[in-house]
């Protein structure tokens, strides 16, 4: 996937959350429009995926999905 396309997926999922966090009104508590929370919750999912990749680094291996998995 290339890194327009994955922009593209984010973008989708940032409005999609601001859309469900107004629906369940979880912006009312914080007094934070729903489109800034997601916007932030975006940036912490980004934020984990690349802290992911650097520990990956540091230790020298490679995870995927499924590695681990008994059969």
């Amino acid at each position: 996937m290339s890194s327009f396309e994955s922009m593209a997926k984010l973008d989708e999922f940032e409005k999609e959350l601001a859309a469900l966090i107004n629906k369940h009104s979880l912006e009312n508590d914080s007094n934070t429009p729903d489109f800034i929370l997601a916007h932030y919750l975006r940036r912490c999912l980004e934020s984990f995926n690349n802290t992911s990749v650097t520990r990956e680094k540091w230790y020298g291996k490679s995870l995927r999905i499924g590695d681990g998995e008994k059969d």
